[in-house]
């Protein structure tokens, strides 16, 4: 089974949110949804980045790598290069 590591972005504010998941475009949908939560106060999202991993393990890394690089640049360069 596939997992993945991805990248949302604010329509409203353009702050960055990093997951992973099984199914990303369903993430998506979950967190535009109405729940409470860090997601829910920056509604609406887009998903802009993803990648695929092999397994949980391998996209929970990768994920937590992304989260401690605490640069917005870093990302939308990542971001960039994958369009």
């Amino acid at each position: 089974m596939a997992f993945y590591t991805y990248i949302l972005q604010s329509e409203k504010d353009g702050t960055f949110y990093i997951g992973s998941s099984v199914d990303p475009e369903e993430r998506l949908l979950k967190h535009n949804r109405r729940h409470c939560g860090y997601t829910a106060r920056k509604q609406p999202w887009k998903l802009v980045w993803q990648e695929i991993h092999e397994d949980k393990s391998n996209a929970i890394k990768r994920e937590k790598f992304l989260k401690k690089q605490k640069s917005r640049a870093y990302l939308e360069e990542l971001i960039s290069k994958s369009k």
